[in-house]
Formats: C-alpha cells, sequence, structure tokens
C-alpha cells in the first residue's frame, strides 16, 4: 500500500541525520496521500539506520494503523493535525536540530536578517506559545499542532515554526520538501544567533527575494 509514498518518506527520514538535523531516533517526517487520506511516518524510537521503506507506519487522519507492524511516532497526532489545518501541505519533518532548537527553548521567532532567509520564508518563523498545563497532561501531541496551527499567519510563505521549549516543524508539498525546508530552518537559525544586534532586513528586500524565487512571477531558476 502507498509504497511510492513510504519510499518518498523514507528517503525524507534518512536526510535529517544526513543533514545534520538528528541524532540517534531524534526526529521524523511523514508524508500524505490527499486522495486516500493516509498517512506515511517513521516509526517510534527505531533508529535510523534500521529503517527501511516497508517500515514506514500507514495510519489514517485519526491516527488509526491501516498498515505496519510497529508503533508510529510519538509525534504522529501533531504531524496529523499540522495536515488536517493546512491541508495544502504534503509533507512535515519534526527535529531537534541544534539552533533552531535553542530559538524554541527561548521562545523567540526567528527573525529575517538577510536574504537567506529572504529566499525561503517570507518573514518571521513564528514561535508557538507555551501549552498549558492542561494541554500538556491532556492531549499533548495533538494540542502541539493546535498551538503551532494557531500562531501560523502565513504556512505556505513561512512553512516551518517553533514549538515553545521542544523544537521546530517544518512542512512543505511533499515529505523531501518538509525536510528541506527543515534543513533552510537550521542554517537560518544559525545566523540569526549571529546577527541579534542587527536590525531586519528590509521588507523591500525580503519581498524581493522571496518573490523571485515564489508564486506566479518567480524568475528564480530555468524555465
Amino acid at each position: 500500500m502507498l509504497n511510492e509514498l513510504k519510499t518518498q518518506v523514507h528517503e525524507a527520514n534518512m536526510l535529517l541525520p544526513r543533514m545534520g538535523l538528528a541524532i540517534f531516533t531524534w526526529g521524523n517526517a511523514s508524508g500524505i496521500d490527499r486522495a486516500s487520506g493516509l498517512v506515511a511516518i517513521k516509526p517510534s524510537g527505531v533508529p535510523y539506520e534500521l529503517l527501511r521503506p516497508d517500515r514506514m507506519v500507514v495510519v489514517d487522519l485519526t491516527g488509526k494503523v491501516i498498515e505496519g507492524d510497529l508503533k508510529p511516532s510519538s509525534d504522529t497526532p501533531t504531524h496529523l493535525e499540522l495536515y488536517r489545518r493546512f491541508p495544502s501541505i504534503g509533507g512535515v519533518a519534526h527535529t531537534h536540530s541544534r539552533h533552531a532548537t535553542i530559538f524554541a527553548q527561548n521562545r523567540q521567532p526567528i527573525p529575517p536578517h538577510g536574504t537567506t532567509h529572504a529566499d525561503h520564508f517570507h518573514g518571521p518563523v513564528p514561535c508557538a506559545r507555551p501549552l498549558t498545563d492542561e494541554e500538556i497532561n491532556g492531549d499533548y501531541e495533538l494540542n502541539a499542532g493546535k498551538v503551532i496551527a494557531e500562531c501560523h499567519p502565513d504556512h505556505v510563505g513561512i512553512p516551518a515554526a517553533l514549538l515553545a521549549f521542544h523544537g521546530p516543524f517544518a512542512w512543505g508539498p511533499d515529505a523531501l520538501a518538509a525536510a528541506r525546508n527543515a534543513a533552510v530552518l537550521e542554517e537560518i537559525a544559525y545566523m540569526a544567533l549571529h546577527c541579534q544586534a542587527a536590525g531586519p532586513v528590509s521588507q523591500a528586500l525580503l519581498d524581493r527575494h522571496y518573490f523571485r524565487k515564489h508564486g506566479p512571477g518567480a524568475s528564480y531558476g530555468q524555465n
């Protein structure tokens, strides 16, 4: 079932340690088949070197396991909430990458200090509010997805957010794009930590760099 999706989700998960975004079993990536409403996601607690496409777990949007002998990632309810709230996305990646997680633990958004940020994110990467004790002691992972969705002004132009005290989530049109956005997020977080004394990039420069790569008037790359 969904062999192509499981293969892509496996590849996205393998990109996380390869790009220095995850160690041990930290982090996970998923992808959704919108036609069937089914999601393939990394199994919980399985080391990356033991992953295979056929070990990806398939769940529906309620979290019911449809295919797979392993438990899905503990972050599955967060991924599913993002799929429900953001119908245009096709993949989600969660990491504990060092510099983006520093911003999350400081409960700070990542400001746009230059064109590297502007090429990929059309504004600050927001940080969700901290979960209340009631939310933590209730459906914790589901509530994490809810506060991420609540905080987000533009989930297309800014395909990532920080979960306070926890770490970054990124998304995209598919699982591989989500993993790449997680890598860009880590790079801009590292740069931003070293630019704290500088002011943000101007709106004109932000717009110029973002829209030359995104949208109907994009001019970057080959036709």
